[in-house]
C-alpha cells in the first residue's frame, strides 16, 4: 500500500488509547492501524504550507519568505506574552491576531517527562497535551486572552520548567505526580491580573498512548540527512512515530515535506 502527500501534524482523537490520523491529501490514514507494520518513508520534495511552492522549508512548514510574513508564524505564537491584539495593536494581521488571541486561553501543568507549564487556547485542550506526549495534565487558570496567559506562564516558569525532555518522554522514563498538589504550590505566584481566573476543584486529565514498545536508545530520523528510511512501527506518542530499531520520527518537525509512505503487510 502506497500513500503520498505533504506532511502535516497528525490529527488526534482523545480515546483510550489516543487515535492518530495522518492527512495525506487524497488519503486519510488511521496510524494506529499501522502498529507492527513495516513503513518505508521517502522524501520527495518541499511544499510550503502557505505558498505551496517547492522551496526549502525554514520553520513550522513554511518557506523562509512565508515564515517572516505569515501571521501564523508571529513571535506571539511562541511567546504569548508578546500578544498585543487586546491593545488593538497589529503585529502582522490584526484581524487574524484578534481571532486567535482574544479567545479563552488556559495555562496548564502537563507531565510528559517532567512537570512543565504551558499555554494553549481553551479549544485546543486536550489536543495540545496529546501533541506534547503528556500522560497527565491539569488546568491552572482560564483567562480571556493570550496576553494574560503569556504573562502568567512567564511568572510561573520561574518555579517550574516550560520545556519537555522529549527523550525521557519517548523512553517513557516518567513519574506520576499529583498535579493538583503541584498546581496549589504555584498559586501564590500567579500575577495579580490573572489571580481571579484561578481554577479550583478541577481534576487532572489522564492520557493513554498507543505504544507497544518503548525505545531504550533513541535516534531521530532527519529527512535532510536520511531521505529514505524503513522500519517497523511500534508506537505513537506526542507527534512522534516510534520504530522497533529505536528510530523516532517527529511528524511536526517535517511539516511541508512531501513524502511517500509504503506500508508492508497491510491487508
Amino acid at each position: 500500500m502506497k500513500y503520498s502527500g505533504v506532511l502535516k501534524k497528525m490529527i488526534t482523537e482523545n480515546a483510550s488509547p489516543v487515535q492518530y490520523y495522518l492527512d495525506m491529501e487524497s488519503d486519510f490514514i488511521n496510524m494506529n492501524q499501522l502498529l507492527d507494520k513495516t513503513i518505508e518513508i521517502t522524501f520527495k520534495k518541499y511544499q510550503c504550507l502557505s505558498c505551496g511552492e517547492n522551496k526549502k522549508i525554514f520553520r513550522q512548514g513554511f518557506c523562509y519568505d512565508c515564515f517572516y510574513k505569515m501571521p501564523q508564524a508571529g513571535d506571539w505564537i511562541m511567546k504569548p506574552e508578546l500578544s498585543k491584539a487586546h491593545l488593538d495593536l497589529e503585529d502582522r494581521d490584526l484581524a487574524y491576531e484578534k481571532e486567535m488571541q482574544l479567545k479563552p486561553h488556559v495555562v496548564y501543568l502537563a507531565n510528559s517527562s517532567n512537570v512543565k507549564v504551558g499555554v494553549t487556547r481553551k479549544s485546543q485542550i486536550p489536543t495540545r497535551w496529546i501533541d506534547q506526549g503528556a500522560h497527565e495534565a491539569i488546568e491552572i487558570v482560564e483567562v480571556p486572552n493570550r496576553y494574560l496567559a503569556g504573562i502568567t506562564e512567564v511568572a510561573l516558569k520561574e518555579y517550574v520548567s516550560d520545556k519537555t525532555n522529549w527523550r525521557k518522554m519517548l523512553t517513557n522514563n516518567v513519574v506520576d505526580l499529583d498535579l493538583k498538589e503541584e498546581r496549589e504550590k504555584l498559586a501564590p505566584y500567579i500575577p495579580q491580573e490573572a489571580k481571579q481566573y484561578f481554577i479550583e476543584n478541577n481534576t487532572e486529565t489522564e492520557i493513554e498512548f498507543p505504544v507497544n514498545q518503548y525505545p531504550v536508545k533513541i535516534k531521530s530520523l532527519n529527512l535532510d540527512k536520511t531521505p529514505n528510511y524503513q522500519g517497523k512501527l511500534k508506537g505513537i506518542k506526542g507527534q512522534y512515530l516510534i520504530f522497533e530499531d529505536g528510530t523516532v520520527f517527529n511528524i511536526r518537525n517535517w511539516e511541508g515535506y512531501v513524502c511517500e509512505l509504503r506500508i508492508q503487510n497491510l491487508v
